[in-house]
């Protein structure tokens, strides 16, 4: 496996931003490092004539293009230029620790392909493109890297490796004799390279130059300049003297995220305080989204810990080592995660695992749990561990199996029973909650159903002791929650709807619970305690409060589904003292709301979901101790997150290829004006940003200078358009748009004017995995494909928001085909119309067999057929503008290159080849023109 790593193509390293070049080895097909599935037949040498053709052209575009730096744009300085109207589009800048793939680049294209298009509606468009490093995953791999080189030398000799089980995620399989990995993801996600050395062969990266990658700073100065390569290898219309790279390494981008933060520090929404987070271990700190391997978009699960106590002498064996403990003043509780503090009037009983291993944790000082060690390890880091001040630290003392608990008795907080007994349940889960269980008969579908099998099944019963006249007969289902359509008995009126006839019943029980909840919560009055009369979902919050305020009951707190951090950890929750963002304040939601209701999302899916986690989101840690960043200026003992300092950094786009010299991507170079970092203080971005009065003894920059820079950024803010994968909705793209109402609370026009989202992409109808082989490289698709054949494949993959899209290779390979088809056609025909003797065409264009007509519209002698081929092309101009507009550019490809092509062929059968010379040279010209998005080096070509 070694040998085949290390034998991985090796790239020609350049550590100058402009010295890589532009690869032109058209040759180098079978020559790719990391194969896909739809890789070309090896066992047939295959003519690649029409390919080199294609891609000789973009070339030869691509180099005037940069000659004649067509896509840098600067802000009108005149009133008159001033009018013509602009457009932006940005894309979340890539994190620097790989190359581009053609995953990355199915979403780069919602904004290239726009802004070609708004170019060539009149608009003075932009398109600038940065670079990410801020955060926990480059210091990670690189502390990674450093201790294999320090624990196997360099290069590293490594051990045998352990044989590898690919294991199938949960979610695939509902087969129990198949072994679930929640690491299964993180590991497809480093390609099945279990070491970061292999990683980084995997990476491209030449064996020779790995361990400098052992220095975190190392990977800000290798990757970006392979990001712009690949992005212009490709065809990409940016402006790139406004690049730059993130954290303190780039003084100036770090001035102003710290401007950033002040401002938000300033209008009260950051604070600091204990928090639960979702946490990394080993990393010991909050794992945000960017910094996880898997379990984007987890976030902490709150319930309440309902405390049972262990109820008279101990008088069972496997019990006895607890006696010192209850002599010492300790008191040994059941604990039982619940959502539901308001159903607590109504338990019964309380279940544990028969076959679950539970053990006796030291809590505190006087206290011990009996739970799941699952439990036992989030509590310690949530202030309840052998010693609160010591996060991580539990203890059993005791380890005992569910079977050995049974019987029991124990109070039940809330309950109209003073004692109640441990029964056992066959479906608790030891890795979700405590393994603990409340009983709720009366309005659990779960509960009623058990308690009813236990009742009617003796030989269940006997199976683990339970004696029916002492634990079940006494205990009576509690009416406590009405409602009109279940009445009294939720549970039971719901299973019977649902056709729940047993325990095993997993589907019908699944649908049993939703529905009693669901109708219990919303619409059911309490029948007893405190607040009897009143409605349910009025009362919740009122019971919490009442149990954790008595002693009864603790927050308790777990990731809503299992979270791999980049380190390789799995991550808990944790109560950690934090930076946080308020989200959470009404007023700033309100102000989101509108922001989100007044923009275009081009999909209603998007926007729901937009305002679904505008609705949810809560306080956000903004800080970290560990990894890369801008530190956080309120407290710089912190660094300000990755999720965080990436939320309005498309204001610095406007001003970045002024302060820093163009090209100059970590800031190191003073740009035009000749500013330097040290003078961009709060005062002056609050002039160039929020329109502060000039004042020349807080500003030390001429006037004049800071004109230029505001000038630029109200000429091209707000952004028109903000694309991103459908994952960054619920936490980038809505934090871009609290940020922004922020800053600019009372300039709504700075607001976002569009965000569009789009799936994921597949390749070959297949995930992309780097460690199942389907897997494919940006450069690699251009050289196999060129840059236009995957550009027009990658706009036949899909425009939905929210399904996943898919990249065929084989519609790839039928582009080359398809583009260098209509380039010979289009070659031709030009041939024809300029040689007046048509005995001086080349013999091939003979056969087209044309007579060339100078039938034309001015003359008014267009035949029918002609008019029918003009409708034609005006229809197709129409429908793609409708479609590139609302950005559905598969939409627009089927207009612009298949219905305009199959327009032109008929037209040419209609008329027996007897062709309008102006009806050509039109079809030529709006096929130029309207494929120029998506396929701009083939119709730079044509126009040429």
């Amino acid at each position: 496996k070694r040998i085949a790593l290390m034998s991985t193509r090796k790239l020609a390293r350049s550590k100058s931003w402009d010295n890589i070049p532009l690869s032109n080895n058209n040759n180098n097909n079978n020559n790719v490092a990391s194969s896909s599935s739809a890789a070309p037949n090896k066992t047939k040498k295959q003519s690649t004539a029409k390919r080199d053709f294609l891609r000789n052209n973009e070339i030869d575009i691509q180099k005037a293009w940069s000659e004649n730096k067509v896509y840098e744009f600067d802000a009108p300085t005149n009133e008159e230029d001033k009018n013509q109207e602009k457009f932006v589009a940005t894309f979340p800048y890539p994190y620097m620790n790989g190359r581009l793939h053609v995953g990355h680049f199915f979403t780069v294209t919602k904004a290239e392909f726009a802004v070609r298009f708004q170019r060539l509606t009149g608009k003075r468009a932009l398109f600038p493109f940065a670079f990410h490093c801020t955060g926990m995953p480059i210091k990670s791999c690189a502390d990674k890297l450093k201790k294999e080189i320090q624990c196997y030398g360099c290069p590293p000799n490594f051990p045998d490796p352990e044989p590898v089980i690919v294991n199938q995620s949960e979610e695939d399989s509902g087969d129990p004799t198949v072994f679930h990995s929640r690491k299964a993801k993180a590991k497809e996600k480093s390609g099945g390279a279990t070491t970061q050395w292999d990683i980084m062969l995997l990476s491209q990266v030449d064996e020779t130059e790995i361990a400098n990658f052992s220095n975190e700073y190392h990977w800000l100065s290798y990757f970006p300049p392979y990001c712009k390569h690949d992005l212009s290898y490709i065809g990409c219309g940016i402006d790139w003297r406004r690049s730059f790279i993130t954290t303190e390494v780039n003084p100036y981008y770090d001035s102003f995220v710290r401007w950033q933060f002040q401002v938000l520090n300033d209008k009260g929404l950051i604070e600091f305080g204990k928090r639960y987070s979702v946490y990394s271990p080993s990393d010991g700190q909050p794992c945000a989204d960017h910094d996880r391997a898997s379990g984007e978009g987890v976030g902490p699960l709150e319930y309440v810990l309902i405390k049972m106590e262990l109820r008279g002498k101990i008088t069972r064996k496997v019990l006895k080592p607890l006696e010192e403990y209850v002599k010492k003043g300790r008191k040994i509780y059941f604990v039982a995660a619940t959502m539901r503090p308001e159903t607590m009037y109504g338990q019964t009983n309380c279940w544990i695992l028969p076959t679950g291993e539970y053990g006796a944790y030291l809590i505190g000082e006087n206290e011990i749990f009996i739970c799941g060690e699952h439990a036992a390890k989030q509590l310690s880091y949530q202030e309840h561990g052998v010693n609160p001040e010591e996060m991580g630290n539990y203890k059993s003392v005791l380890t005992i199996k569910g079977k050995d608990l049974i019987g029991l008795k124990i109070t039940a907080p809330l309950s109209v029973y003073e004692e109640i007994y441990i029964l056992p349940m066959n479906s608790i889960k030891m890795d979700k909650g405590t393994g603990v269980v409340t009983s709720v008969p009366s309005d659990s579908p779960d509960d009623y159903i058990n308690f009813w099998k236990l009742s009617n099944d003796e030989e269940y019963r006997n199976k683990y002791h339970v004696k029916k006249d002492i634990m079940l007969d006494p205990f009576e289902s509690i009416e406590i929650i009405e409602t009109e359509e279940y009445g009294k008995s939720a549970a039971k009126n719901a299973c019977e709807e649902c056709g729940v006839k047993d325990v095993d019943d997993v589907q019908a029980l699944k649908k049993a619970k939703d529905r009693a909840y669901k109708i219990g919560f919303n619409y059911g009055t309490i029948l007893v305690g405190d607040y009897k009369g009143e409605l349910v979902k009025d009362i919740k919050e009122k019971v919490r409060e009442d149990l954790l305020n008595d002693g009864s009951a603790i927050k308790f707190c777990e990731p809503e589904k299992p979270v791999i951090s980049r380190s390789g950890d799995e991550c808990v929750v944790a109560l950690t003292d934090q930076w946080y963002l308020c989200y959470n304040k009404p007023e700033w939601k309100e102000q989101v709301e509108t922001a989100i209701d007044e923009l275009n999302a081009y999909h209603s899916e998007t926007k729901a979901l937009l305002l679904a986690t505008c609705k949810r989101l809560r306080q956000w840690a903004c800080s970290r101790t560990y990894g890369l960043g801008t530190k956080l200026p309120c407290d710089e003992e912190y660094l300000i997150e990755s999720l965080s300092d990436s939320t309005i950094y498309n204001a610095y786009y406007t001003i970045a290829h002024l302060l820093q010299k163009a090209n100059c991507i970590d800031g190191s170079e003073v740009g035009s004006l000749n500013i330097t970092p040290d003078q961009m203080t709060k005062d002056v971005y609050d002039y160039i940003f929020l329109n502060k009065e000039y004042n020349s003894d807080l500003m030390k920059i001429e006037e004049e200078k800071l004109k230029t820079l505001k000038n630029e950024f109200d000429y091209w803010y707000p952004i028109d358009l903000r694309v991103s994968g459908k994952d960054l909705v619920p936490n980038h793209l809505t934090f871009y748009v609290f940020n922004h109402t922020a800053i600019w609370e009372n300039d709504h026009s700075k607001w976002p004017k569009g965000i569009r989202s789009n799936g994921h992409i597949l390749l070959n109808n297949k995930k992309m995995s780097k460690s199942k082989g389907n897997f494919l490289t940006l450069q690699n698709s251009v050289d196999r494909y060129t840059a236009d054949g995957s550009r027009f494949a990658l706009a036949a993959a899909g425009d939905s928001p929210i399904e996943n899209a898919n990249y065929s290779e084989e519609n790839a390979n039928k582009a080359i085909l398809r583009l260098h088809t209509e380039f010979k056609w289009i070659s031709d025909a030009i041939e024809i119309i300029n040689t007046p003797n048509r005995d001086d065409c080349s013999e091939t264009n003979k056969l087209l067999g044309w007579i060339v007509s100078d039938r034309n519209k001015k003359d008014n002698n267009y035949n029918f057929s002609d008019t029918v081929f003009e409708n034609s092309i005006n229809e197709c101009i129409v429908q793609s503008y409708e479609h590139y507009q609302n950005t559905n550019f598969r939409e627009a490809q089927l207009f612009t290159f298949y219905e305009l092509t199959d327009a032109r062929k008929y037209y040419e059968q209609r008329t027996n080849n007897n062709v309008s010379k102006e009806l050509i040279l039109r079809y030529i010209e709006v096929f130029a023109l309207t494929n120029c998005p998506i396929i701009p080096h083939f119709c730079e070509g044509v126009w040429k």
